[in-house]
């Protein structure tokens, strides 16, 4: 019988690795759900391809276009995530969550229900929603799997382990393309410069949180909440050639290292492990390339994450959200060139510090209506500043 699954979040990058490593399981599985947000084009040859009868396109005016075309009437178009109860009659065995930034919180949350097991690929639902969702999960008895490589690998590594035995866990990070600068030249550093990972190839908001190493901040916090370890338990290690993505040393001594290719496509893959044809090409293990990897301690000096870590509470809240919205809006505004590269670190730290935001570390977030309206506050707090 053939594996019922949906994609949200179809066209983005993670949704299109997915999709590509689909088409060679095609007869194995039925695709009920495709989403995008604007890529039409996109969405409507993937259907094709899977015949697949439900989309959903969340812009209104992409939406009212291609509703309103005859030639795309072969297929249920909805506009928003409330359609899911009229797609899915009974629980389907698989979900990708990709949709980016905090747009992903809302679907990812009301599919649960709907799936066996749900992959979940976006970062700030685990960050700022993960109290909210993993009690979705527990009540509807829904599998969970993280589709980040070091988390993924972290998962693969802790399957049948007893959390307790952990002594360490280390995350591995390329130290992005300013591994090497000196923190004198970082205020020179231009887009183009940001914008050049030495070894993955990502969207423009992910490669900045890449070179200002935000991002490996956002993964101690997802790896606190996914495992339920506290953060004096995860460190950050540069690991240049990202070959490795994991290490976990145990409190017996032990140590498991998990490693694969420089790809998403074998997280991704791994994580519809009900497909039998779920192999993925790599390439062969070289004694050369073992012998040198390079491994190196963080320069806390240059990047300042322990400083940010220290401001954020151990346990789950408000907090998180403030942080996360904070730093998508000024990645934005340096984007936008309205901010220098060095600003996005200083006015993060300087934002979190103001007192009016600490009384939301002892506010637990019990629904995603606060955490919409608490990243908005932040977003439009922080752009008045550079109008």
């Amino acid at each position: 019988m053939k594996k019922k699954i949906a994609i949200l979040g179809s066209t983005g990058s993670i949704g299109k690795t997915l999709i590509n490593f689909l088409k060679s399981n095609k007869n194995n599985i039925s695709i009920l759900l495709l989403s995008t947000n604007k890529n039409f084009k996109e969405i409507i040859i993937q259907a094709k391809f899977f015949n697949v009868k439900n989309l959903i396109i969340t812009d209104k005016k992409i939406y009212d276009y291609v509703k309103n075309k005859k030639k795309f009437s072969r297929f249920k178009i909805y506009n928003n995530f409330n359609s899911f109860n009229k797609i899915f009659y009974r629980k389907i065995d698989y979900v990708m969550s990709s949709i980016s930034g905090l747009d992903g919180l809302i679907p990812t949350l009301k599919i649960i229900k709907f799936t066996k097991t749900i992959a979940i690929a976006n970062k700030e639902s685990i960050i700022c929603g993960w109290g909210i969702i993993n009690k979705e999960l527990i009540k509807n008895k829904t599998s969970f799997i993280p589709v980040d490589s070091e988390h993924y690998s972290i998962w693969y590594a802790l399957k049948n382990i007893n959390k307790k035995l952990i002594d360490k866990i280390f995350i591995t990070a390329s130290g992005g393309p300013f591994n090497k600068t000196k923190i004198s030249d970082l205020k020179f550093v231009k887009k183009s410069q940001a914008l050049k990972h030495p070894n993955w190839r990502m969207g423009k908001k992910i490669t900045i949180d890449s070179s200002t190493m935000i991002n490996k901040l956002f993964e101690i916090i997802e790896a606190k909440n996914i495992f339920n370890i506290s953060y004096n338990k995860i460190s950050i290690i540069i690991h240049p050639e990202s070959y490795i993505h994991c290490i976990i040393k145990f409190k017996n001594g032990l140590i498991k290292i998990v490693a694969h290719d420089t790809t998403m496509l074998i997280p991704i893959s791994n994580s519809i492990n009900f497909l039998n044809e779920s192999y993925v090409k790599s390439d062969e293990v070289k004694i050369s390339k073992l012998n040198n990897l390079t491994f190196e301690k963080l320069d806390e000096n240059k990047f300042k994450i322990q400083k940010i870590l220290d401001l954020i509470p151990e346990n789950h809240s408000l907090f998180e959200t403030i942080l996360v919205s904070a730093n998508d809006t000024l990645v934005n505004l340096y984007l936008n060139e309205k901010i220098g590269f060095t600003d996005i670190k200083k006015e993060l730290i300087n934002f979190l510090s103001l007192s009016e935001f600490s009384k939301f570390k002892r506010k637990v977030p019990s629904k995603i209506s606060q955490i919409i309206e608490l990243s908005k506050y932040v977003s439009l707090k922080l752009q008045k500043k550079y109008v």
